[in-house]
């Protein structure tokens, strides 16, 4: 099928999983695996662009990650961060192509001053574009998400007569993004996290690649977006 045949999904959602066991079976340091794995993203990003897919979001690290994980990785991890995302903020593409940038998670809290300094010029800087959405979430959990929208709709004083699908839209911290047509989960283990997008995945595709995620390569990528285009979508019907 070419692509211009393929039926594309406007919103992939992808959880890397992987990066820990791809170095393990490489003897390399844990953090080799996370650097692959950033390396990766960013080939991923253009093949998504490529592809026509106007929105992709990309869990970068759990709340949990980031608060079990030796020291050592988290530092490494962040230091990742701070290279790919300064990389990202030179980049002349997202200017090019209109590609909003987004953060959804709780790295006010997590991150020091200087990374955090590094995803607010990108927000700001993207802030205007509408032409396609880079969403990356980091020290991010669907569970800590839906438990915050609640207290934010009981401390707003949100009567339990006006609770509704909108209201409890406005109150999630990933309020912008849009529904989650497909969800792609790498490292061979079909399963969810920490309710990651619970919201917003109501109705997606899930797709499990046995690939880790650093050989989740853009050509796999492509077979996976050909899969969900080979599928019928009933929403209930």
């Amino acid at each position: 099928m070419t692509q211009e045949k393929m039926s594309i999904p406007y919103h992939v959602a992808i959880i890397p999983d992987g990066n820990r066991r791809w170095a393990k079976d490489r003897n390399l340091a844990v953090w080799e695996g996370h650097e692959a794995g950033a390396r990766n993203t960013e080939d991923l990003v253009r093949k998504a662009r490529a592809l026509g897919i106007k929105e992709l979001s990309i869990w970068g690290s759990s709340l949990e990650n980031l608060k079990k994980r030796p020291l050592e990785e988290r530092h490494a991890l962040l230091r990742i961060y701070e290279t790919h995302f300064t990389q990202l903020l030179e980049s002349e593409d997202i200017h090019t192509d209109k590609v909003r940038i987004r953060f959804i998670g709780r790295f006010e809290d997590q991150f020091p001053e200087s990374l955090k300094k590094i995803l607010h010029r990108l927000t700001e800087a993207t802030k205007e574009y509408d032409q396609s959405f880079l969403n990356f979430f980091l020290a991010y959990s669907g569970d800590d998400e839906m438990l915050s929208a609640i207290r934010s709709m009981i401390g707003a004083g949100v009567k339990s007569s006006q609770v509704n699908s909108e209201t409890l839209q406005a109150h999630l911290m990933a309020r912008e993004v849009s529904p989650v047509d497909y969800l792609i989960r790498t490292g061979d283990e079909p399963h969810l996290s920490v309710g990651f997008l619970m919201w917003h995945i109501q109705n997606s595709q899930l797709y499990f690649a046995k690939e880790y995620y650093p050989d989740f390569t853009p050509d796999v990528f492509e077979r996976a977006i050909l899969d969900f285009s080979e599928r019928g979508r009933r929403f209930g019907k």
